[in-house]
């Protein structure tokens, strides 16, 4: 989190002040501050959403946002292989049973491998927008279409962007932002559903909150129209998410500064090259996502910039969960308690996936942290440090 100060502790405050820290009802103690509500309209107006709807977490907004979609049990879920495993688990939770697909330069799941992995039993597509950045979704949206599925948008690292006009989270049936203290926007831990179908909407409002219709001003009298659980956002968190939304427009701005100047100096070294952006113009700019020849000049210059004390930087290849070589416990499927993809069978052996471009991309990518507060003079040192270590990692000539 980046930027913090008396606007936050403003809001907080307002809260504070009232003692209602419960998002619904007391209505005569609350003095009319719903901060919940706040956040909520004011995320829906960023990105333009019909309804957004705040939960606790970006893991829960990606559960919901699958119910909300209608994913249940039984149901196969197109996934990617590179991703905050939160998706996958998401799609675990709600009983659906993930098919793994590959991706591609974009870094997202590409049309192609979303068509490879097609069953006569997918129901749908859980898209990632990773790292910033957005999928190539003129191409996925065809497939989408011609297949008739579900698309349900996992934009948790991409709140913010967009593609030709319409912002991540607003393709397919639902999405979902993340909020926690890792994010372009952060409420501590919170998260938003958003969707621009009504009925989607209801179900997610209901469905959060143990099936509550929330009509009337006497909870306990309430009807349920659906079976639910508590996935509430608190009035605390959703003072800090409210004012943070504010800030992003002024973020990507900064952020994609930086980014152009990075990208500027480093495209002039031999062996750099970038993810593919396939809306530039809609990047959220938060990482610097360079791709290097192969995985072992990948390997060679992490080292090297360990080595050289550079930190704020992701090697994605071997981080234990974005990515799904490292996903032991899923392979192996692991559980506290069985699931229903151990009653009804995994789709795929998880052990052995095909999904070649994802280990080819990954392991070639290292992803850098974007400051909105940087100096100029601190994003050339920092170009500066990672050419070096590029050039050293390549036995080139400083």
């Amino acid at each position: 989190m980046e930027f913090f100060g008396d606007a936050e502790r403003k809001e907080i405050n307002d809260v504070l002040e009232t003692g209602i820290l419960f998002r619904y009802n007391h209505e005569a103690l609350r003095n009319d501050i719903y901060k919940a509500r706040e956040f909520e309209a004011e995320v829906a107006k960023l990105v333009g959403a019909s309804y957004a709807h705040a939960v606790s977490s970006g893991s829960t907004a990606a559960l919901i946002a699958m119910v909300a979609a209608g994913i249940g049990a039984g149901d196969e879920v197109i996934v990617p292989p590179f991703t905050y495993i939160a998706t996958v688990e998401a799609v675990l939770m709600v009983g659906a049973l993930p098919v793994f697909a590959d991706i591609d330069d974009t870094l997202c799941l590409s049309a192609e491998g979303i068509r490879k992995a097609i069953t006569p039993k997918t129901k749908g597509v859980c898209l990632v927008h990773m790292c910033g950045q957005m999928a190539d979704m003129d191409a996925i949206m065809a497939v989408i279409n011609e297949h008739n599925l579900v698309l349900v948008e996992d934009a948790g690292q991409a709140m913010g962007a967009s593609y030709k006009g319409t912002y991540t989270g607003l393709f397919g049936k639902t999405g979902a932002y993340s909020f926690d203290f890792f994010k372009i926007a952060t409420a501590g831990e919170g998260g938003i559903m958003v969707t621009n179908d009504e009925t989607a909407y209801k179900h997610a409002d209901s469905y959060s909150d143990h099936g509550h219709d929330h009509i009337g001003s006497n909870r306990g009298m309430e009807q349920h129209p659906i079976l639910g659980f508590n996935y509430r956002i608190s009035e605390l968190h959703a003072a800090v998410g409210l004012v943070q939304t504010r800030r992003v427009p002024e973020i990507i701005e900064k952020n994609n500064v930086h980014k152009k100047q990075l990208m500027a100096t480093l495209g002039e070294v031999d062996g750099i090259s970038f993810a593919r952006i396939p809306d530039a113009d809609g990047d959220s700019a938060t990482f610097l996502n360079i791709l290097l020849p192969d995985t072992e000049s990948a390997a060679r210059v992490v080292l090297e910039l360990n080595a050289a004390g550079v930190g704020g930087f992701n090697y994605w290849y071997t981080n234990m969960y974005h990515f799904i070589n490292q996903w032991d416990h899923l392979k192996q499927m692991r559980t506290a308690s069985a699931l229903t993809i151990e009653k009804l069978g995994a789709p795929q052996d998880y052990n052995n996936l095909d999904v070649p471009g994802a280990q080819q991309t990954i392991g070639r990518l290292i992803s850098f942290g974007i400051r909105a507060t940087w100096t100029n003079e601190e994003v050339a040192a920092l170009a500066d440090k990672i050419s070096a270590a590029v050039k050293k990692a390549m036995s080139v000539e400083a």
